[in-house]
């Protein structure tokens, strides 16, 4: 009988339909230690299983992938459940996973532990981004569900504390798949339209899945965009999600969210009639001071004597005409020696004062003065002035001044 030779493809065929028609390798549960593990654009994952001995080649389809409540890594135990089988095209046989379960650590928690860590690492619980909450809010956006006890308690608390708050109601599911897309939708329609002044966001206890849906990625993005002041008030005092991370302020529970929200009226009347009160003791001390300045004033002699200031005004005027008439005597008292002072140094320097004394002044005829013989010259008229008149000569020869021997 002739051997038959199988093609590549053929055998590989042949296998796979050999392993797939083992029951026991279409479901089964294998233990190992994640390795190389890489997420395909198409959303399939590949990785490896390993032990100490051993390797499995692993994939899982984007569809499985898609229902993972935590985020795979390599190093992580885990149990895997899937089917045996090869691929024809390579020959190779691997698991096709349908779930993956950490060992040691139940899938919700793991997957929560690393959401937390990455908007931690985000920023988006950091304390500095908090925003303080308006101290007298006129209107409040309360995001919960319209049929559960948590509105109620928070209406009633609002209503009692500070009847002014107006309280708009955003009705969404608070527990299922549909509450994280309606609860953050709800937030960031109240940030659109401005419909609030602070958001209060949350619901009654209930079970760690009851609440789960506060520990939503989305949710938790909306919380930390949203411009208006975010109160998370989810479950009771030991429940705690990451939206009470990401709010701005943590209440232990609705009704609690409500205490937080507003002011007590009770108190806010007291301090208002307590302030009245201080005011009034303030006003009455300044009365009492302006009144004691009005006494002071009216006592003084210019309201007592109409008259009065009008003739001070006239003493001192008087007084201030006296000083001026002795300052304007005195200053022309100086101002009269200081003239007769410098007329009498004029009056000596003066030519005429010289020719009184029996000199004579000769002047040409162009009227300069003068001084020596050679100013002029024999035939010349030459006009001289005496002390008391003059007259006018001819010269008739010139001498020069004798020079002592």
């Amino acid at each position: 009988m002739e051997q038959h030779i199988y093609g590549v493809t053929e055998l590989n065929l042949l296998v796979k339909q050999k392993l797939d028609s083992v029951s026991e390798l279409r479901r089964v549960f294998v233990r190992g230690e994640l390795s190389n593990y890489k997420i395909h654009p198409t959303g399939h994952h590949f990785f490896n299983l390993k032990d100490p001995d051993g390797v499995l080649s692993c994939i899982m389809y984007a569809q499985s992938a898609a229902g993972l409540r935590f985020r795979p890594e390599n190093g992580m135990r885990v149990i895997l459940q899937g089917r045996v089988s090869v691929f024809p095209r390579n020959g190779a046989y691997q698991l096709y996973c349908n779930s993956i379960t950490p060992e040691g650590a139940g899938e919700l928690a793991l997957g929560l532990e690393q959401l937390k860590r990455q908007l931690y690492a985000e920023g988006l619980f950091d304390p500095a981004h908090k925003k303080p909450l308006p101290r007298f809010p006129e209107k409040i956006a309360v995001i919960t569900a319209a049929s559960g006890d948590a509105v109620r308690d928070i209406i009633q608390i609002l209503k009692r504390r500070y009847p002014l708050a107006k309280v708009l109601v955003l009705s969404v599911h608070v527990q299922g798949d549909r509450a994280p897309a309606e609860i953050a939708g709800a937030i960031r329609y109240a940030n659109r339209w401005q419909v609030a002044d602070l958001i209060i966001t949350g619901r009654g206890g209930g079970s760690a899945e009851d609440l789960w849906a506060f520990n939503d990625e989305r949710i938790i993005r909306a919380i930390y965009e949203s411009e208006l002041p975010v109160i998370s008030a989810v479950g009771h005092e030991p429940d705690e999600t990451l939206a009470d991370f990401a709010a701005d302020v943590r209440a232990s529970t609705p009704s609690n969210a409500a205490e937080v929200a507003v002011p007590n009226q009770v108190e806010v009347l007291r301090f208002l009639r307590d302030t009245g009160s201080w005011l009034e003791r303030q006003e009455s001390a300044r009365l009492a001071i302006l009144r004691q300045q009005l006494d002071a004033l009216a006592s003084k002699r210019v309201m007592t004597d109409h008259m009065a200031y009008i003739q001070d005004c006239r003493m001192r005027l008087v007084h201030v005409q006296q000083r001026l008439g002795d300052l304007a005597g005195a200053l022309a008292e100086r101002k009269r020696f200081r003239f007769a002072a410098l007329a009498a140094a004029l009056d000596a320097m003066s030519p005429l004062k010289v020719l009184s004394r029996g000199y004579a002044m000769a002047q040409g005829s162009d009227g300069q003065i003068l001084r020596s013989s050679r100013d002029t010259e024999p035939g010349a008229d030459v006009k001289v002035t005496l002390g008391d008149g003059g007259f006018t000569c001819t010269v008739k020869s010139l001498f020069e001044k004798e020079r002592p021997i």
